[in-house]
């Protein structure tokens, strides 16, 4: 593994006098290792307690952490917790999604072909997490001018209410998170929120064969055509225009009987400029059927450019930008940035994987933001 590397970062991380019980190759072997041992472990949203209990021992028994735990969710607290200091969370999440039936290899089985290791999960959001455990392992101990917890979430891919949700009423307060998210170990510093709308138009039953009965899908029709020409006013630098799109529809009974109801949803992705509820009244003025959220927790999040999280980030040479996917940022009330290695475009794919030097990366760049970051 260690001939796959960075050596310029290998040098760079062992020099820094900062880390004096490990180094980046030891660190970095760990972190491929417990990969490999999560990615053969089925963690499917909702199901993550096989996972949770393997990554608790490997944390306990051969880290040395003290890990707290509600349900599926691990945290822990860096040593000298002061309430007066400002405390900053480091977040990746334990659950996958289904395997599709495109893959050419066993998705369960961590397979390392070169310097990638393929199976579920490595690169969403496995990579993200063993990386920031090792960090967290060498930060744990050192007098930080800020509270450092490491908290790892379940059920992010399906938004669940026992995950991150959860996690945050028993936590400490927070005032900034990383969140370890495959971004090429660029900061996103601004992600689209999600809310999904049902859509009910409202007719009357008639004979198909007779000019009688209101046709609910007509009403739908028309309000799916503002859904698709609609535009909102306030479009965001770092995430556009809010995307609306009519998802699904579903309709009558049979052939010759007019539809008295027509079911549509609408998915909407919002930028930072409107809050859930804001987007929710407008839809609901410009259309004539039934409007629904299913909820309005997913919000847009961003964190300011100048806040010395970001600041740290620009001036290691990472470039800022704006999110069109969905994270547990959406469920966190203050500034968040999500960052991690490996490519999105990974993610939820067939022969999922990771590469070795994208571990190594993240370990020296989370290192080197979080051991001299002022709050």
């Amino acid at each position: 593994i260690i001939s796959f590397l960075t050596q310029n970062r290998l040098t760079l991380l062992n020099e820094n006098k900062n880390i004096t019980l490990m180094n980046v190759e030891n660190l970095t072997q760990d972190a491929v290792n417990l990969l490999c041992k999560l990615i053969e472990i089925p963690s499917i949203s909702r199901e993550e307690k096989e996972a949770a209990d393997a990554l608790a021992e490997v944390m306990q028994k051969e880290y040395g952490l003290k890990t707290e735990r509600e349900g599926n969710n691990l945290w822990c607290i860096a040593d000298g917790y002061d309430e007066k200091k400002k405390t900053l969370l480091l977040n990746a999440h334990i659950d996958t999604v289904k395997p599709t039936s495109l893959w050419t290899r066993d998705p369960h089985k961590a397979t390392i072909e070169g310097e990638c290791i393929y199976g579920l999960g490595s690169n969403d959001d496995g990579a993200s997490l063993v990386s920031l455990i090792q960090v967290f392992r060498c930060l744990k101990d050192k007098p930080l001018p800020y509270n450092l917890i490491l908290a790892i979430s379940a059920e992010e891919e399906v938004s669940g209410k026992n995950g991150m949700e959860h996690l945050l009423t028993v936590l400490p307060k927070i005032d900034v998170a990383m969140v370890g998210e495959p971004t090429g170990m660029q900061p996103a510093i601004a992600e689209k929120g999600l809310m999904v709308l049902d859509v009910t138009a409202h007719g009357k039953a008639g004979h198909a064969a007779r000019d009688e009965g209101d046709n609910a899908i007509y009403h739908a029709l028309d309000d799916i055509a503002w859904v698709r020409n609609y535009r909102f006013q306030k479009e965001s630098n770092l995430l556009g225009h809010v995307k609306m799109t009519a998802t699904i529809i579903n309709a009558g009974t049979q052939h010759n009987v007019i539809p008295s109801e027509c079911k549509f949803t609408i998915d909407i992705r919002s930028n930072e400029q409107y809050s859930n509820e804001e987007i929710y009244d407008i839809v609901c003025q410009n259309l004539k059927s039934e409007v629904k959220a299913r909820s309005f927790r997913l919000s847009s999040s961003r964190i300011d450019i100048e806040h010395p999280l970001v600041q740290k980030a620009i001036s290691l040479g990472r470039t800022p930008f704006g999110s069109p996917t969905l994270s547990d940022q959406a469920l966190m009330r203050f500034p968040s940035m999500k960052m991690g290695p490996g490519n999105s475009s990974r993610s939820h794919t067939a022969d999922e994987f990771i590469k070795i030097s994208e571990i190594n990366e993240a370990i020296h760049l989370y290192y080197e933001m979080l051991n001299d970051l002022i709050l």
